[in-house]
């Protein structure tokens, strides 16, 4: 889990956007590279945002996000928001990493099952990990006041401030907003709330459930001493180390957006100013209170995103699945991610 929690929120998969940004002067040079990284990025937004709709591994949801989240940065880029992107890569990492950790302390209190439709009602039974999950999966939603809000939205009133076709560019990032809430809260839900599973049931009388000593993805037995998920059982909602780290990020998740307000603090602009003092385009900055408004919209649209998944899967629960059985073609399609994987 940790090990995800590096690769998958902070490193590997966030290098091309720290890449494209220190390549600038050849985009900038260049309309067709600019385009071609606007477009894919905001396909890769929308696509990876819609597939984690429909997702049933918890993992997956989470890692689909990244996509999305990668998407906005490449998209950014493009646009020459290259403050807001390295800006978004940075608090990006702190709540992605976050959430991956909680994801996996759910998961071994389940004993290896990452289906989010086995789960449930782990509110009460892990209050730590949900308290931690729900900050990180509001920060990805892009909740007022936390980091995901300043960065996420920043890259969008750059993008729409560059006007002609990035208009359409950064209306497409608004979309995926929506999506992100909807789909960020749908795993709180799913998981956190509603009827115990067996599971949470017995962790809140003091037990974990070890389940079988199999490897979750082929069923086949392992052995305790070097396989999944060994003798010992371990979940982080019990292991000093393991909330420490996972505090920390949830502390930085919180705070970290506060060294980038628009009219207030410009900490990362000032200090990439120098990387990216030959660029034509990195300068033409949004007024404040056009970066304000932007922001009051972002507000809006994350707050209707989180409504509809409440009202989905805790007022209304049930009537994602009529859905899904009503569009089965549809829900299909997005479960294997557009056919990419195929």
């Amino acid at each position: 889990t940790p090990l995800s929690a590096l690769i998958h929120a902070a490193t590997m998969v966030t290098a091309g956007v720290y890449l494209i940004c220190r390549f600038h002067p050849f985009f900038e040079i260049s309309e067709v590279a600019t385009w071609v990284a606007a477009i894919l990025g905001t396909a890769t937004l929308l696509i990876a945002a819609t597939t984690a709709l429909v997702q049933t591994d918890l993992k997956r949801i989470i890692a689909y996000s990244t996509m999305s989240q990668i998407g906005y940065m490449v998209a950014g880029a493009a646009a020459a928001a290259y403050s807001a992107s390295m800006f978004h890569l940075m608090t990006h990492a702190f709540f992605k990493a976050l959430l991956f950790m909680s994801a996996g302390s759910v998961i071994a209190a389940m004993g290896g099952v990452q289906d989010v439709r086995k789960m449930g009602g782990f509110k009460k039974a892990m209050p730590f990990t949900y308290a931690v999950f729900v900050i990180g999966a509001l920060t990805l939603a892009g909740f007022p006041g936390l980091s995901g809000f300043w960065s996420k939205d920043e890259i969008i009133s750059f993008t729409m401030n560059r006007g002609g076709g990035f208009t359409v560019i950064a209306g497409a990032m608004l979309v995926g907003a929506l999506l992100t809430a909807f789909y960020s809260m749908r795993a709180v839900f799913l998981v956190f709330h509603g009827d115990p599973c067996d599971q949470a049931k017995e962790l809140e009388g003091g037990h974990l459930a070890h389940g079988d000593h199999t490897n979750p993805a082929t069923g086949e037995h392992e052995d305790t001493g070097v396989g999944f998920p060994g003798a010992d059982h371990h979940i982080a909602e019990r292991e000093g180390e393991m909330k420490v780290a996972m505090g920390t990020l949830a502390f930085l998740s919180v705070i970290a957006g506060f060294v980038q307000i628009p009219g207030v603090t410009h900490k990362i602009e000032t200090w990439l100013e120098p990387v990216f003092a030959d660029s034509q385009y990195a300068h033409d900055i949004p007024s404040v209170s056009t970066q304000w408004t932007g922001l009051a919209v972002g507000a809006a649209i994350a707050l209707i995103g989180i409504a509809i998944a409440y009202w989905a899967y805790v007022a209304r629960p049930g009537v994602t699945g009529k859905l899904a059985e009503r569009f089965a073609p549809v829900d299909k399609f997005l479960t294997n991610a557009w056919g990419f994987d195929w």
